[in-house]
């Protein structure tokens, strides 16, 4: 199954402090709106997401239809797919996507160790 673009997005306390620790890493913004507190920042092939007050927890992210420079594909497995693959394998989630819906979705699970991963469908 292919779940999209791979990204880690953190849960920031103050993102133009993150921002410029990224920076000084050779990060770069490549998207985001930084009013709205979060950025997108890439170095190579490495994508990171900074979310001020957005997210709980540090977050591993999926984005199905997206290659790696957020870039829509012309083909990708929907989040309906894949959420219907991911129950089929007894994996539980904590939140759903109602099926009967196209388009941009998402869905959210936990890792045996508490660690929260988003399937993110913006297309």
């Amino acid at each position: 199954m292919d779940l999209g673009a791979f990204s880690i997005s953190l849960a920031v306390r103050d993102l133009e402090t993150s921002r410029s620790f990224y920076e000084k890493l050779g990060f770069a913004a490549v998207a985001g709106v930084a009013s709205e507190r979060w950025l997108i920042m890439k170095n190579g092939t490495a994508v990171i997401g900074l979310f001020q007050g957005m997210l709980e927890k540090n977050t591993l992210t999926f984005n199905p239809g997206w290659d790696a420079d957020a870039q829509p594909l012309d083909t990708f497995t929907d989040v309906r797919d894949i959420q219907t693959a991911l129950m089929d394998r007894g994996i539980e989630l904590s939140q759903k996507v109602e099926e009967s819906t196209a388009g941009p979705a998402y869905l959210v699970l936990t890792d045996p160790d508490g660690n929260p991963v988003l399937i993110d469908q913006h297309r």
